[in-house]
């Protein structure tokens, strides 16, 4: 005999009778979390180098450009000028 609808409810399913899957975040001293580094995939790896250059690369070249060009506007400016033109 075929169990009903309602009876299927109360039965556990196939994931909650599989055990608990080990927790991501399980490590919690810098040592474990790099151990688990090993993890990471070795094709991954020339990726990362090309991202962190490229992060690298653009903080540089932000900052330097910060520093030597002298035309660019860090600051507000006739600040008069710019209450005068909200009153208007």
């Amino acid at each position: 005999m075929y169990a009903t609808r309602s009876l299927q409810m109360f039965r556990p399913t196939a994931r909650m009778m599989r055990p608990v899957p080990k927790e991501e975040q399980a490590a919690h001293t810098v040592s474990q979390r790099l151990r688990r580094l090993r993890n990471i995939p070795p094709e991954l790896i020339p990726l990362g180098v090309v991202v962190g250059f490229a992060v690298c690369a653009a903080v540089y070249s932000s900052m330097r450009h910060f520093m030597v060009d002298k035309t660019i506007r860090l600051k507000r400016q006739n600040r008069a000028a710019d209450s005068a033109a909200e009153h208007h």
